[in-house]
């Protein structure tokens, strides 16, 4: 093997176990994927910027092809599509931006960066080193923002082993003094293990079954309960009534995903109930590509999909509280959490329905990611996921 194609298999191998490493589901190995942008820098030709990109990518979004598989009842080409669709748009924005001159690469990377993290191409930004600011900067956020942004311009100039020693330095004082976001006063996440059947399962008495998890879990100055993504499915006038007679006379307000249904498509959602009225908090502005939202049936005349709400309703109010919302998929891209942190929120709420993950890490990533955005803005944080 000549020296070329021994470094090409070093840099993509090294890749690889960024991805998988760094998005494993813990969140204070998120840092690993700061080895990407050094790796791409050091390709020598754009090809090999193409196929370092591809290998940290596909590496860090394994578990979709079977996510999706088991959500398409074991079709496997749904999620290879999309996984492989991803997979080209960020190695496409690498590969383009990639340059072999030393002075322009950290601002070709800041472009690519950028890109990554907001629409169109942010939609599929999954895997963002970004995110690892939580983790190396808790409770700087903005500047920590900033921070980390230049750290990623450093990684890829000649001074990276400055820049790589720092960011060493922070992730073992992080690590050594970590400590998750707080869970706010009066406030509780609900974690439900009803697989598939939660959103489907639309009888009396599961819903009977989900009131009576609430009104358990809501003790001991418990006033606000979350339900995982879904948990109410359908959202009707026969649905609402049966919380609100429920809920009254105990003081404490539900927050739980549903989905509303038109002639048009769907919403995926989250309601706030209590015993004097209930409404709809959050409308999500980025459902999953492909199986949620479809665009292109609206090009032939076809109804049916989730509406993706991109930069409406970043921040919701619950009571004197200002929630973040984030449902699902939002907490795998980059663009929904720095939105609502511009409203400075008082609370994130993260919530998921990830029975179609079973021996998969993706919940385990969308929970690591929501604890990094969390520490990085020192907000509370409460997550509420059925599996």
């Amino acid at each position: 093997m000549g020296r070329d194609h021994f470094q090409l298999a070093v840099l993509i191998i090294t890749a690889i176990v960024a991805g998988t490493i760094g998005w494993s589901g813990h969140v204070l190995l998120i840092p690993v994927a700061l080895a990407f942008p050094i790796l791409w820098a050091c390709a020598r030709t754009r090809s090999v910027a193409a196929l370092v990109s591809a290998g940290y990518f596909l590496a860090a979004s394994r578990g979709l092809p079977q996510g999706v598989a088991t959500f398409y009842a074991f079709d496997l080409w749904p999620g290879l599509a999309l996984w492989l669709c991803a997979c080209l748009s960020f190695v496409a924005v690498h590969t383009i931006l990639w340059t072999r001159h030393s002075g322009v690469r950290p601002y070709s990377f800041l472009v690519a960066a950028v890109l990554m993290a907001v629409p169109p191409f942010g939609i599929t930004g999954w895997a963002h080193p970004v995110t690892a600011a939580g983790v190396l900067f808790p409770g700087w956020g903005w500047w920590g923002m900033a921070a980390m942004t230049a750290g990623l311009m450093g990684l890829v100039n000649r001074i990276w082993p400055a820049v790589a020693i720092a960011f060493a330095g922070l992730w073992l004082w992080s690590a050594v003094f970590w400590t998750d976001p707080k869970v706010p006063e009066g406030w509780r996440g609900v974690d439900l293990q009803m697989g598939s059947t939660l959103g489907r399962e639309t009888s009396i008495q599961r819903h009977r079954d989900l009131i009576a998890t609430v009104k358990g879990s809501a003790v001991r100055g418990i006033s606000n309960v979350v339900l995982p993504e879904s948990a109410l499915g359908l959202w009707t006038p026969t649905v609402e009534r049966l919380w609100l007679r429920a809920l009254q006379g105990t003081g404490v307000k539900v927050i739980a995903g549903a989905a509303t249904v038109d002639a048009g498509g769907y919403d995926n959602v989250l309601v706030v109930l209590s015993g004097s009225g209930a409404e709809i908090l959050y409308r999500e502005r980025m459902p999953v590509p492909g199986s949620m939202w479809q665009p292109w049936r609206t090009l032939y005349g076809l109804s049916g999909g989730a509406r993706a709400h991109i930069f409406e309703n970043p921040v919701a109010a619950v009571g004197g509280s200002r929630i973040a919302p984030l449902i699902c998929y939002e907490q795998l891209i980059v663009w929904p959490i720095l939105q609502s942190m511009l409203h400075d929120p008082d609370v994130v709420v993260a919530v998921g329905n990830g029975w179609w993950t079973k021996g998969t890490s993706i919940v385990a990533i969308q929970r690591a990611s929501a604890v990094a955005w969390a520490r990085l803005f020192a907000k509370p944080l409460i997550l509420s996921f059925n599996t």
